[in-house]
């Protein structure tokens, strides 16, 4: 690690805790250890959180240390690795967690860490375009270049795991928290309601970038309910709709026809529960999809501020919508599916493991 602004005994030991073996959670875990949480369940959570977080945000640091390119070298990049190793600090100055008023001052303080760590994605993308635009653009990309996706990929996995830790401990003090939610699982969570609320955001963004907005039409039993975490579907659903609603809007705004309304569909299937997004923007070219899913490949032109502290707040940002989402899918065994159809539209397949069932470890 560079010593630069990182002093070196900080540096020592964040390599030591980069090179511990993290310790997976698996989600049974979680919602059985947070079903009635009581002092002494916080404060084991809290000791353990204590002892785990270092390893996993040093190992983030050390990866931000050593990218291909001279990514690592991008002054946004810095920011974040600056980020990582604050955050390492705080946790490891943090005394020993031995009681209640440990426990919660500890909670306060990762709960900072979290706030800290919101703008991660945008910074990071930032710091790829100053890279793409140093190396000429996608048609000069040197022969390896794709190594950047797959640590994105593997950095970006990373740090939902370690939002979901800290946020399911965050969520455990709640004092009144609403029946069958457990920390940040509910365990009712209808899908309906979120992909409501989800396309009501994402048609106020559309609104307030065209000053229209096709409307969102969704089907479905209103009455089916399922475990999940119900601000990361939000945020792929909101993900998914914001982009048909940027095609649609973008296709139908200088024509006569009225633009067709984006569709909903949820599907309660024996394995998975499928929420299949369509539109008629006009599809994605073949020769595209391939590159939706990469971090490498933005259209946008205006890239998002970096000083707006919200993920998503732009109907274009860097690109990073779809692989996003699909991250987030995947984390708990699902997955993110598109087909075009050019010329026509694009139907977006949302797979979603039923949680609790599974106790294999997290990443």
């Amino acid at each position: 690690m560079a010593l630069e602004p990182v002093a070196r005994a900080v540096a020592e030991e964040v390599a030591r805790w980069g090179a511990m073996r993290q310790t997976g959670v698996s989600l049974r875990y979680m919602m059985e250890f947070g079903v009635r949480p009581t002092e002494r369940t916080l404060l084991l959570a809290a000791q353990f959180l204590h002892k785990e977080l270092p390893i996993r945000i040093a190992r983030r640091a050390l990866d931000l240390d050593s990218l291909p390119f001279g990514l690592s070298t991008k002054p946004a990049i810095l920011k974040v690795r600056d980020w990582y190793v604050e955050s390492f600090r705080d946790i490891r100055s943090f005394p020993e967690v031995k009681n209640q008023e440990d426990e919660l001052a500890f909670t306060q303080m990762i709960k900072m860490i979290k706030v800290r760590h919101t703008n991660v994605v945008p910074a990071v993308a930032l710091g790829v375009q100053q890279l793409k635009k140093d190396l000429g653009g996608p048609k000069a990309f040197p022969p390896g270049i794709h190594e950047i996706h797959q640590f994105l990929d593997r950095f970006y996995m990373s740090r939902i795991g370690i939002r979901m830790l800290i946020g399911q401990h965050v969520a455990l003090h709640d004092p009144d928290p609403e029946p069958g939610v457990i920390g940040l699982i509910n365990t009712k969570m209808s899908p309906m309601t979120v992909a409501r609320i989800a396309s009501e955001d994402a048609r106020a963004i559309c609104m307030r970038e065209y000053g229209s907005s096709p409307n969102v039409d969704i089907y479905g039993d209103p009455g089916f309910t399922f475990p999940y975490v119900t601000p990361h579907l939000h945020l792929m659903i909101f993900e998914l709709v914001k982009n048909s609603l940027r095609a649609v809007q973008e296709r139908y705004m200088d024509s006569d026809k009225l633009a067709p309304p984006v569709r909903i569909i949820v599907a309660d299937g024996a394995e998975d529960v499928t929420i299949k997004i369509t539109d008629e923007g006009g599809g994605i070219p073949r020769s595209g999809l391939s590159r939706i899913f990469t971090y490498l490949y933005s259209t946008a032109e205006n890239p998002p501020d970096l000083d707006v502290h919200n993920e998503g707040v732009t109907m274009a940002g860097y690109g990073y919508g779809i692989p996003i989402s699909r991250l987030y899918a995947r984390y708990f065994g699902g997955d993110l599916q598109i087909i075009s159809m050019e010329g026509y539209g694009t139907d977006a397949y949302l797979h979603l493991s039923r949680l609790g069932d599974s106790e294999e470890p997290l990443t």
